[in-house]
């Protein structure tokens, strides 16, 4: 009888525990399987990769070079370049345009079709590309000239023409257009949203410290429009930036700026002239040469480059596919370091294209500064600035390398202005292009509190504190004392942002004072300003950093992240992958990944310990 009741016991607590166990059992299995699985991928990854490293530069082209852009362009995508070539492989042809894309690996591609004998000439096939800065389409503007004087004719067809996309067309030696197409030239402008009203409504306090006049930056929380002061700065390079498009697609297609580009009223006859038929419009004011279908336009590739039998149209091969030549020449002793700072500086390490993070920059730095093969530094920026205390970081480090006598020549992209000027004053040498937006010298700092919001649906924060610096808090008014000393503080900031420019510009602080004050200069303006050297692009920057370094034999040695297997995985991967961890997870951990995740967006670019920045928001949408 005892036995018995032992077995049932027994029993009963063997099927309590597989009640229980099942679950964690279950979950092993299912992890176990996810490390078969990935293991398994990255195997087959490796294969791929093989067969693809054996076979990729074996393939035979002769015909065209295919530049069909997809997405936009920048100096330093966040995604290596080559994990667009395989996923191309594998996935098939993207019309992401949102892919970045490398301003670098572009015009390498073409300056290589250049000397390419099996490249009979270049076709552009614009209609995924969204564009890029005006600086980067005249750096691929330069390369497509060079190919084209070489004796290689460049063809541009498309349905239509974004005014990015017909900047890179006008270097076509013919522009196609379909009958129903047309091209969009419009113009230059800037728009910001301005919440003085609404932070009111709100019952938001919003608490500004700014030095310089033209530091625009926090007028949407201090007015509902635009100041005369930055209307006038901004008017001035805005104008400036379209001149300096219109006349190189002017120039390009071999007429003036006023006929190109006649008066609006001038336009609108004209488009009425011919019924509102955009394609003809575009015709008669010589934007396009030919206006034809698709198949005629196919015809003419084909009679120019051949059919390829197996692709049903023209020979060509996309500069996607287009395998660049491997060098095989040994490492050398004497190397040019360059480092990118693409986007907002940030403090730490957020890897995002559209930012700058300290850490990596700085370890970068650090690597070339310790490197005794790196003989000098080219620091590429294309950045509006963003945290003082990550700018500062960045330039002391730089300036610990000049000291130790490796040269540093400062190459500016579409935008360097700022903390992104911060960076630059301790250079030898600063190149920007005719298009680049610098200056925009000064400092701010901004909190918004929210005690007349919480008076109004009557909350009301009160306390003790042992001085007026500890009583602050967002849910009360500013301390006049702390007030005083943020003020002071972003002044002193200023001061020295002045100081640093006018030692290394060998100014006096009254003349740089005067050209400060936040105002932006474009790149014309500032090297007559003495904010820059010389007007040129990144081949003059290398061309420079080697003739200070007295090299007449180098290698270029270029700073970029690091390869990750799961950037092979095509990008609806991602959200699937995400979906799927959160079918595991409960709901009140998804609800909090949920708001990490926001506060994250909202707060990404705002992490300055001491809250100063130092950033031209006006210069951010030509980056």
């Amino acid at each position: 009888m005892i036995l018995n009741s032992f077995i049932l016991i027994r029993d009963f607590i063997c099927r309590i525990l597989r009640i229980i166990s099942a679950p964690f059992i279950w979950l092993w299995c299912l992890l176990n399987f996810l490390r078969k699985f990935i293991f398994n991928a990255l195997f087959l990854i490796f294969i791929i990769l093989f067969i693809y490293s054996q076979t990729y530069q074996a393939t035979p082209i002769k015909g065209a070079l295919i530049v069909d852009l997809v997405g936009s362009i920048i100096d330093k995508p966040i995604t290596n370049q080559k994990v667009y070539r395989l996923n191309r492989k594998l996935f098939g042809n993207s019309t992401n345009r949102l892919q970045e894309n490398s301003l670098f690996d572009i015009v390498s591609s073409i300056r290589q079709a250049k000397e390419d004998m099996n490249i009979q000439g270049l076709v552009l096939l614009l209609k995924d590309f969204s564009g890029g800065s005006l600086s980067s389409l005249e750096y691929i503007g330069k390369a497509l000239r060079e190919f084209r004087d070489n004796g290689k004719p460049i063809y541009a067809v498309g349905d239509s023409y974004s005014q990015a996309q017909y900047y890179l067309a006008s270097y076509a030696n013919k522009i196609y257009l379909t009958p129903l197409g047309g091209v969009d030239i419009h113009g230059i402008t800037t728009n910001n949203f301005y919440y003085k009203t609404l932070l009111k409504k709100l019952g938001i306090s919003t608490h500004v410290f700014r030095v310089g006049t033209y530091k625009s930056a926090v007028e949407p929380f201090l007015r509902d429009n635009m100041s005369d002061n930055a209307r006038k700065a901004d008017t001035r390079w805005v104008h400036q930036l379209w001149k300096n498009y219109l006349t190189v697609v002017a120039a390009n297609r071999k007429t003036t700026i006023e006929k190109f580009f006649p008066d609006i009223q001038i336009m609108l006859n004209n488009l009425r002239k011919v019924g509102g038929n955009t394609a003809q419009f575009a015709l008669n004011n010589k934007w396009v040469d030919e206006v034809a279908y698709r198949g005629k336009i196919d015809a003419a590739l084909v009679q120019k480059f051949g059919w390829n039998k197996q692709e049903k149209t023209f020979n060509g091969i996309s500069i996607y596919d287009y395998p660049p030549i491997t060098s095989t020449s040994k490492k050398q002793n004497n190397q040019i370091a360059v480092i990118f700072a693409n986007g907002t500086i940030i403090n730490g390490s957020k890897k995002n294209s559209r930012s700058v993070e300290s850490n990596a920059i700085l370890n970068q730095i650090r690597f070339a500064r310790l490197d005794p093969n790196i003989k000098a530094i080219i620091f590429r920026i294309n950045s509006p600035g963003g945290s003082l205390n990550a700018a500062e970081m960045i330039r002391s480090e730089l300036a610990a390398a000049h000291a130790e006598g490796k040269p540093i020549v400062i190459s500016m992209g579409g935008v360097a202005a700022s903390g992104g000027y911060w960076v630059s004053t301790p250079a030898d040498y600063i190149i920007a292009s005719a298009s680049t937006l610098t200056g925009s010298i000064g400092v701010f700092w901004i909190v918004n509190t929210l005690e007349k919001s919480l008076d109004i649906i009557g909350i009301h924060a009160d306390g003790v504190s042992t001085s007026p610096l500890a009583n602050v808090s967002f849910t009360k008014a500013l301390p006049k004392e702390f007030s005083q000393m943020i003020q002071l503080s972003i002044k002193n900031s200023y001061r020295d942002f002045i100081a640093m420019v006018s030692q290394s510009r060998n100014k006096t602080f009254k003349e740089v004072d005067q050209i400060a004050q936040g105002r932006v200069w474009i790149g014309t303006d500032a090297v007559q300003n003495g904010l820059v050297d010389q007007l040129g692009d990144f081949d003059d920057a290398v061309n420079k950093a080697a003739n200070l370094a007295q090299l007449k034999q180098y290698q270029l040695y270029w700073y970029l992240d690091d390869f990750h297997f799961l950037e092979l995985l095509p990008p609806w991967t991602n959200a699937l992958a995400l979906n799927l961890v959160r079918l595991f997870l409960p709901t009140s951990i998804i609800e909090i990944m949920d708001e990490l995740n926001v506060r994250d967006k909202l707060n990404y670019n705002w992490n300055d310990p001491e809250h100063r920045y130092a950033i031209c928001f006006s210069c951010k949408q030509f980056l």
